[in-house]
């Protein structure tokens, strides 16, 4: 499951593809049919990747991507999120059997099945995460030799005499003497 550049907006309902970057915020894509695009002010709106959150458990955060599979795997039928907070409950303690019940409230796992409901059917939830730039970089080296490449400073060739450096002055920069020697 691939949920990177998929972020959640502080203040707005569903879930948005982040696509680019501007001088104040991001310029976002809704997941919908309509594929509304939308500026966010980093100064007025709060961005959480999808990748980055967690759930809270009761020995460790749980990453949000494993309880999608959870939920996807989950053979039962998956309650609608607007199902009563009990039901919510029993859910989770299912699906995520580690979960903090003092900290998770019945609104965070109703945002969270609404998540799981809009991602589901798009291709980004069948396909792997790509790999951290570090990994590839340490597959590349594993898979091939790397030879060391010495760089050379270049060298600066400077003027032995200052004959040219006066000739090259402009005119009025040069002190004329009259024909006598000093």
């Amino acid at each position: 499951m691939n949920l990177v550049g998929l972020v959640s907006v502080s203040g707005r309902p569903g879930l948005y593809k982040m696509l680019t970057q501007n001088k104040t915020g991001y310029i976002l894509e809704t997941l919908d049919e309509q594929k509304n695009k939308l500026v966010i002010n980093l100064s007025t709106s709060k961005l959480a990747s999808l990748d980055d959150i967690t759930v809270y458990g009761n020995d460790e955060d749980l990453k949000l991507k494993d309880v999608f599979t959870a939920i996807k795997n989950y053979e039962g039928i998956i309650p609608e999120a607007k199902a009563d907070g009990a039901i919510l409950k029993t859910f989770f303690a299912e699906v995520a059997p580690n979960y903090d019940e003092d900290k998770v409230y019945g609104s965070d796992m109703k945002k969270i099945i609404n998540w799981f409901n809009i991602i589901k059917t798009l291709p980004l939830f069948t396909e792997e995460a790509a790999l951290p730039a570090t990994d590839a970089v340490e597959e590349a080296t594993d898979k091939k030799e790397v030879k060391d490449v010495k760089l050379e400073k270049p060298k600066v060739v400077k003027p032995k005499n200052n004959v040219a450096s006066a000739k090259s002055k402009p005119a009025g920069a040069i002190k004329k003497t009259s024909g006598k020697n000093p």
